[in-house]
């Protein structure tokens, strides 16, 4: 429940996804919420300038979507209404992996696929409507003001200063919020980087009925570290596949149509592959490459600064592949929503709770990311002890969910970051994994 003290002015910097949903916590406890982008934001569900992965797939976790609810009541049912597609991951998501697909089992989450411009065009015009929240596009942040430990605002390209009791920087992962907290005589977070090597390419197909048989979603997965590429098909709404195959450090293809048709054929499954041979393409192809995981451990400072808080990709970005950052933003949006009501001001203090909490949100999908990475010895950055154990431990938890509906629910669950992790580490779950992870697999 929002604060009956409303807290003056806010600044938000950066419209994307980290930026409305921090926008629409703030526009309850702030008398004013001013959100600057530097993009012209379009009135249509196309990609844009600013968001660098728009032609590309996204999914939200189910944590992900429960807290976009959470913030947006209604928001599940607008986009279903707007063309997106509910399906089950554990039986409507044909997915592939160390040599077998993984059995079809019910789960009990509900998940929607739909591309990043509509989910953040139908979650923008949600915010833009909100009472005291103003828009200011095409227009640039080039420092923070403050002094005496405070941010009180920023200042625009053009010189203009924005006073803020607030300051919430979801720029992005190329944020510049070191310089501007190091301007100001601020400490800057330390910086933590594993390099993945990432990259892939996408296309936009016509759906039609029977393109895939008994499912809704296809996800091809390597195993590492023998393989490296990845393949995935998603429904969109307009009667689409999005279509994207790339994978880890190098392994994928140019934005080039025999390159991208090339690399769908060499993954271990062919689905992708007869995917594209049996739907018309309606768009070219276009790459993206990703060179690292990147986390500011804001949570480590001594001192931080009060009015100005961090996040999304500001504070973290993850290997997109794993799917995890705009559920850890709208996360982090209902945390600081909550440490603001617990404070009831902008001091460092309350500064120091949200990065905690923070923390807390990018734990798991950190340990998920970084974890995976690791298992590619070409992978580069702070080795966490005792990874090559985990994911001895992980790969044992997918080849058991392949043919246990148990595992598979529990993997699901934490996969989708509503459960903890340790449900895994049971005894009990523990031996359920390693007796299923040695039953024979389906191979089809």
């Amino acid at each position: 429940m929002a604060t009956s003290t409303r807290l003056g002015n806010a600044v938000v910097v950066g419209a994307g996804m980290a930026g409305l949903t921090a926008a629409r916590a703030l526009a309850d406890r702030f008398d004013s919420v001013t959100v600057v982008d530097r993009d012209r934001l379009p009135d249509a569900a196309v990609p844009r300038r600013g968001a660098s992965q728009g032609a590309h797939g996204h999914v939200l976790l189910a944590a992900g979507e429960r807290a976009l609810e959470e913030l947006f009541p209604g928001l599940h049912d607008e986009l279903l209404q707007a063309g997106a597609t509910q399906f089950d991951p554990g039986l409507d998501l044909r997915m592939y992996r160390y040599g077998a697909a993984f059995n079809p089992a019910p789960s009990t989450l509900r998940l929607l696929s739909q591309t990043r411009p509509l989910l953040e065009l139908t979650v923008r015009r949600r915010v833009v409507a909100m009472p005291g929240v103003t828009f200011l596009t095409e227009t640039a942040v080039s420092a923070l003001e403050g002094a005496d430990g405070r941010v009180a605002g920023v200042r625009l390209d053009d010189g203009t200063v924005l006073p803020a009791d607030l300051t919430v920087d979801c720029t992005g992962r190329g944020s510049r919020s070191d310089r501007w907290l190091a301007a100001l005589g601020m400490p800057a977070p330390e910086s933590v980087e594993v390099r993945v090597g990432v990259g892939y390419a996408t296309r936009i197909l016509r759906r039609r009925p029977g393109d895939v048989e008994g499912a809704q979603a296809l996800f091809v997965l390597p195993a590492p570290p023998e393989e490296k590429g990845i393949g995935v098909a998603l429904p969109i709404e307009g009667e689409r596949w999005l279509v994207g195959v790339g994978g880890w450090h190098g392994e994928f293809p140019p934005a080039d149509e025999a390159a991208f048709i090339e690399h769908a054929r060499r993954l271990p499954h062919p689905m992708i592959a007869d995917l594209l041979d049996r739907a018309e393409p309606i768009s070219g192809v276009v790459g993206f490459q990703y060179p690292a995981n990147r986390r500011r451990r804001f949570e480590r400072l001594r001192r931080v600064p009060a009015g100005y808080v961090a996040s999304g990709d500001s504070i973290c970005s993850f290997n997109p592949i794993y799917g995890q950052g705009m559920t850890c933003a709208a996360l982090e949006a209902l945390a600081l929503g909550r440490v603001l009501d617990r404070h009831g001001d902008t001091s460092a203090a309350m500064t120091r709770d949200f990065y905690r909490a923070a923390a807390r949100v990018l734990s798991t999908p950190w340990r998920f990311a970084t974890g995976g990475d690791f298992a590619y010895p070409e992978t580069a950055g702070r080795r966490p002890l005792g990874i090559d154990l985990v994911n001895w431990y992980v790969r044992q938890i997918q080849l058991a969910a392949q043919v246990s509906a148990d595992v598979q629910e529990a993997f699901l669950a934490v996969q989708h970051l509503v459960s903890p992790p340790w449900i895994l580490w049971t005894p009990v779950m523990m031996g359920k994994v390693l007796r299923a992870a040695r039953r024979p697999r389906p191979t089809s």
